[in-house]
């Protein structure tokens, strides 16, 4: 069978790729642009197509494709016009899950770094799991891989309710936020699917909620299947206690129902990490595995690419990149690194114009802990430009809420130059957004290895 995926080169897709890869399947595929995934995918043996046009599909026998593909999309339409079976990326995903014992893991944030985590205890557990992760995996130096155990873990995106295609025995929730309103109208609509969500747990199964998100504990109460509470207050099911972080290391006591099961080492800073960990913790309890195995399996982890990603570090200065595109991620991760001691230097570029406009006061607010801050332009990700919505809105709205702080606004070409104007010695540089600045940080991180002294 020939699978043809329109949007072959997004985290998400060339999973789903090289999953199929795996099994032996013809895979083919398109893109707006060649990447290191589609050239990855092209070694693999896929057939990669640099644009979008309607003779790519040629021999297909079923069309995938990602949510950022458009129904004017030529490919999209040719599939139609010849009869073609379509489904989107997260069907697909349902599809190759159905024989397994299902893992998945969703949330307004965070879903990536539990989903790895969590790959890497099953790894550690030598249970060889299934993988498809939105990012990339460094202990596996993958974003997906297909393993011959019994499990699958697979990252949920709620971003457009997909994740109500799947049925999973196991799901961790991370939290619910305000986020994706473009797709579900307002917050209601998106509790709404998660409480849905959570009924689509497998009888037998077991659904793992923060207990520090008061949504998720109020859509629980109707629940009656098997749930686990996790999270930092005293009232969770599994949580932590005596709590250290040491930069972008955590060590705390964790605590099941009353009892200890010993002193745990993670090798991710911040309090949300801790909470991540807690969830993959009670999973790993759940499914018999030894606490040193777990104990193991944080303590070894070597972290996802674009989450506190270290980019350069040398004496005198440390660049790290960020996924953070939401308020409270933006937070989250400020206060993370804060715990370093540096000052701060926070580069954002803000990620679609409706996320701008709908979030537009917490964005205003979300950039306390950073010293100096750069926004740049937005990043569309294919949405059309919102009348009076531009990076020049946020950055008057931040001025509004911290008129102090020293902050520019600045074209991404010109980041970089403007970054090395103001850096000192000891300094943090920290780029946050979901789109393109991973780019500009791979820059200022090769400026700086060229102009480093090199060690005698």
């Amino acid at each position: 069978m020939h699978y043809h995926l329109i949007g072959i080169g997004g985290i998400g897709m060339s999973g789903i790729a090289k999953l199929l890869l795996g099994q032996g399947r013809r895979v083919s595929g398109s893109d707006l642009k060649e990447s290191k995934l589609t050239r990855e995918l092209e070694i693999m043996g896929a057939s990669i197509f640099i644009g979008h046009h309607p003779l790519n599909i040629k021999g297909a026998d079923l069309v995938i494709y990602s949510s950022a593909i458009k129904e004017g999309n030529p490919e999209m339409q040719a599939a139609k016009r010849g009869g073609l079976p379509l489904v989107k990326r997260a069907q697909a995903l349902a599809q190759l899950m159905k024989e397994q014992a299902v893992i998945t893991i969703t949330g307004s944030h965070g879903k990536t770094t539990t989903a790895s985590l969590i790959s890497c205890l099953l790894l550690e557990a030598g249970l060889s799991p299934t993988v498809a992760v939105g990012g990339i995996l460094r202990n596996i130096a993958n974003n997906a891989s297909m393993g011959a155990g019994k499990f699958f873990v697979a990252e949920a995106d709620e971003s457009d309710g997909s994740f109500l295609y799947y049925t999973p025995r196991y799901s961790i929730i991370t939290n619910i936020d305000r986020e994706h309103l473009d797709y579900y109208k307002d917050f209601a609509g998106a509790i709404s699917a998660f409480k849905e969500f959570i009924h689509k747990t497998e009888p037998g199964g077991c659904v793992f909620c923060c207990y520090d998100d008061a949504n998720l504990r109020d859509i629980l109460k109707g629940y009656k299947g098997r749930s686990v509470l996790f999270g930092l207050s005293d009232n969770a099911d599994i949580r932590a206690g005596n709590i250290e972080i040491n930069g972008l290391v955590s060590e705390f006591d964790c605590f099941y129902r009353g009892e200890s099961i010993g002193r745990f080492r993670l090798n991710l800073g911040g309090s949300h990490n801790i909470s991540n960990a807690l969830s993959v913790i009670a999973l790993g309890l759940e499914l018999k595995i030894n606490p040193a195995v777990i104990k193991n399996a944080l303590a070894n982890y070597q972290g996802a690419c674009r989450r506190m990603e270290i980019k350069f570090q040398d004496k005198d200065y440390l660049v790290l990149d960020d996924y953070a595109h939401h308020p409270t991620e933006i937070k989250a991760t400020l206060a993370a690194v804060s715990n370093l001691k540096r000052r701060i230097i926070a580069v954002f570029q803000p990620h679609r114009y409706t996320r701008t406009k709908l979030l537009l006061d917490e964005f205003g607010r979300c950039f306390a802990l950073a010293d100096y801050l750069i926004v740049t332009d937005i990043y569309s990700a294919s949405e059309p430009p919102l009348a009076g919505v531009s990076a020049k809105l946020l950055y008057d709205k931040i001025k509004e809420y911290s008129p102090d702080k020293p902050l520019a606004l600045l074209p991404k070409e010109e980041i970089v130059r403007g970054i090395l104007k103001i850096i000192e010695p000891g300094d943090l540089v920290v780029t946050l957004g979901a789109g393109d600045i991973t780019r500009t940080c791979d820059e200022l991180a090769d400026t700086l290895k060229k102009s480093a002294p090199v060690p005698r």
